[in-house]
């Protein structure tokens, strides 16, 4: 600690001695003819005869990574957050004044350099420095380079020298954005509108979720932060916009979690005069247009380190397939038809002995030990938890879970069987999607609502939704799909801190 204290005092010297000497070390802009990158693209295919041939000029800023002093000679690398490019400045190239403002350059600043490319003796492709100009000081040390920023606690609450210090997570942010370009070219391509309702609703809803709470001063009013767009989107198909989808974000006020984060993005879309069947379609289709859609052939996460891979490390574990995801040690295949699989099926299948998911007894048995029981222990709700503990771990490669209870699905249709009309979409052992046929009486609605906040203090009946529902809802199915699992799967990441730029995370004490 002490040795860092003391170059951030050199840096400061150094600072000070650039103002007395009138160096504007902030200017208040730069332009740059090419950025690292392009400079990288438009001449590293060219060698050093085409380069010699016709001399181009460039102005390139960037944050020095190196500098290396040669006498009359200096090497910094220049980059940009994605490639880097070496510069040579010699004392006769840039004049004795810049040749003395060199002593005042640390690893971080960021400086603009003007000169024209070509290659060393060694092919190394180079910008031979003319000119140079301060651009801004950075006054602590960077990591260092051998020991390099891995510690998961420290990239995440400084996301910023994560970026700087492992380009492959950049990767990582950069394949989400493709994901989100991609799912809204999805849906706009099927002629669904993208709309954006309330983050800040007057009655919390989102049924058992616990809303975060603010207060409006100028109305005198609390309002609950977002829990799920559901109802207001609901209200746009009453309305007559049959085709709808949001990416927003919610906010639940619960734990954290390898695979929860207090706020988070959602896909949910809904689709008049269709059923949960037309769903598992489209979510197949949607699913399929990803894959083919997002190259991840240099992109994958090793399932215990965290650490991303190599080309060639995922490559020596399948040949590319566009279909194909590597996560948490799985080979997973997006290829549609899903597998259909029924949640008493998934407790014979995978719970110990195989037992009877009608037998609540049975079932109260095999999950005392693991934990606290539902309250009530009704048929419905041991049945699910029991499916939840046993089952959901298995579900690797992509599945539509069917044949859940009215109990658990105060939104959903049902059918004569009494199962609700609804699916929940698993991929690597989580829940990727969630959707249903949407309950569109508004008697039977104000009943389910009712029993949801039942006993539940500060929980009212949304009153509005039903007097929506009153001007009449089509036939309409909807679903959610979680944005940030779905960034976890394509980018091989088994934590949601991982693909969140800023993770929630408790504060440090001072």
């Amino acid at each position: 600690m002490e040795k860092q204290l003391d170059q951030e005092r050199v840096r400061w010297e150094k600072y000070e001695a650039l103002k007395a000497c009138g160096v504007e070390v902030y200017p208040h802009r730069y332009d740059p003819t090419h950025t690292v990158t392009q400079v990288v693209e438009a001449f590293g295919p060219r060698d050093k005869e085409s380069l010699e041939s016709v001399e181009t000029v460039c102005r390139v800023p960037g944050r020095i990574w190196a500098i290396r002093s040669m006498g009359k000679a200096v090497f910094i690398d220049l980059s940009d957050g994605t490639h880097r490019i070496q510069v040579y400045l010699k004392k006769d190239g840039i004049g004795d004044a810049l040749w003395e403002g060199l002593k005042f350059l640390d690893l971080g600043d960021f400086i603009g350099v003007e000169g024209r490319i070509f290659r060393t003796r060694t092919q190394e492709l180079t910008l031979l420095a003319s000119h140079y100009v301060f651009l801004a000081k950075c006054f602590r040390p960077l990591p260092e380079k051998y020991h390099g920023f891995k510690d998961p606690e420290s990239r995440h609450r400084k996301r910023y020298l994560d970026l700087l210090c492992n380009p492959d997570v950049k990767e990582v942010f950069h394949t989400r954005a493709r994901l989100l370009r991609e799912m809204r070219a999805f849906f706009d391509g099927r002629g669904f509108l993208e709309v954006d309702t309330p983050m800040l609703h007057p009655i919390s809803g989102g049924a058992a979720a616990k809303p975060f709470v603010t207060h409006h001063n100028a109305l005198n009013m609390d309002l609950y932060l977002r829990v799920a767009p559901e109802l207001y989107l609901k209200r746009l198909i009453v309305g007559g916009m049959d085709r709808v989808y949001e990416i927003n974000r919610n906010f639940r006020n619960e734990g954290i979690s390898q695979r929860h984060n207090p706020e988070f993005s959602m896909l949910e879309f809904y689709q008049a005069y269709a059923d949960y069947q037309d769903l598992m379609s489209v979510t197949e289709e949607l699913f399929a247009h990803l894959a083919g859609s997002l190259d991840r052939r240099t992109l994958g996460a090793d399932h215990q380190t965290g650490e991303i891979q190599s080309q060639g490390e995922i490559q020596s574990q399948f040949d590319y397939d566009p279909w194909k995801l590597n996560y948490n040690g799985h080979v997973i295949s997006l290829k549609p038809p899903f597998r259909r699989l029924s949640i008493p099926e998934g407790i014979r299948e995978y719970a110990p002995g195989h037992p009877d998911p009608n037998d609540t007894t049975g079932l109260i048995a095999l999950l005392k030990p693991l934990g606290p029981l539902p309250d009530p222990p009704s048929p419905a709700l041991v049945r699910m938890a029991a499916f939840e503990a046993f089952a959901e771990e298995h579900l690797i490669q992509p599945v539509f879970v069917t044949h859940f209870s009215r109990e658990v699905s105060p939104l959903a249709k049902e059918g004569e069987d009494g199962l609700a009309h609804r699916f929940e979409l698993y991929i690597g052992g989580m829940e990727i999607a969630n959707a249903y046929c949407e309950l569109a009486d508004p008697r039977l609605q104000r009943e389910r609502f009712a029993e949801q906040v039942k006993g539940r203090e500060g929980r009212l009946v949304d009153e509005d939704y039903i007097e929506a529902l009153e001007h009449g809802l089509p036939p309409t199915a909807g679903e959610g799909i979680g944005v940030d699992r779905l960034a976890m799967l394509f980018t091989g990441r088994t934590s949601i801190r991982e693909v969140l730029l800023f993770p929630l995370l408790k504060p440090r004490d001072s």
